[in-house]
């Protein structure tokens, strides 16, 4: 595999919008290394430690942002998440598809760097689908979906912006059909 080089792919949406449950579904491709983000929230029910989040307290998380060792970082809802650096330069050099799940300020601050990659955006059919889903998931409070719902609709809007004289989002997917919506990212990943 000397002289491949993987793709970084970047996936993000609103919290309700789909995107885990896509990335997932493209995790069981065997040429897909998954990026585990660390954050500074509490775990939920059924959460592993390692798998699905690096659960770091704040001085943690703190500490290790201030030796630069994440790739991105964000404050999200009261929160903070970061995507640490080593595994994607690691899965690329091995000619990988690196899937990173962040949120929009993450994915500003990548194209701010110039760091090359297909970036997708997760979008809900609509708020009042958005906050359904949140409700219906049922791990919320109802002032934390109204926040989140706040948050989604700055989210959505800024998916639009550009940096740098180039889109923010290489493409944008309504998520009203999961397998679908599944397909699709597909198909953007192996034409």
């Amino acid at each position: 595999m000397t002289g491949v080089r993987g793709k970084l792919v970047v996936i993000s949406g609103p919290s309700g919008a789909g995107k885990t449950s896509v990335c997932r579904a493209l995790k069981q491709h065997p040429e897909v290394e998954f990026s585990v983000s660390a954050t500074t929230r509490e775990r939920r029910r059924g959460e592993v430690d390692g798998i699905d989040y690096h659960f770091l307290s704040r001085d943690d998380f703190q500490r290790r942002l201030g030796e630069n060792q994440f790739l991105e970082w964000a404050s999200y809802n009261g929160n903070l998440y970061g995507t640490p650096r080593w595994p994607m330069d690691a899965a690329l050099g091995r000619g990988r598809v690196f899937l990173v799940e962040i949120e929009v300020k993450g994915t500003r601050q990548l194209r701010e760097r110039g760091v090359e990659g297909l970036y997708v955006f997760i979008a809900p059919p609509s708020i009042a689908e958005l906050r359904r889903r949140l409700e219906v998931r049922g791990s919320n409070e109802a002032a934390e979906i109204d926040a989140r719902v706040a948050i989604a609709v700055d989210e959505i809007a800024a998916a639009k912006e550009s940096v740098g004289g180039r889109p923010l989002y290489d493409v944008t997917l309504v998520n009203e059909d999961l397998p679908a919506t599944i397909r699709a990212v597909e198909a953007l990943l192996w034409p």
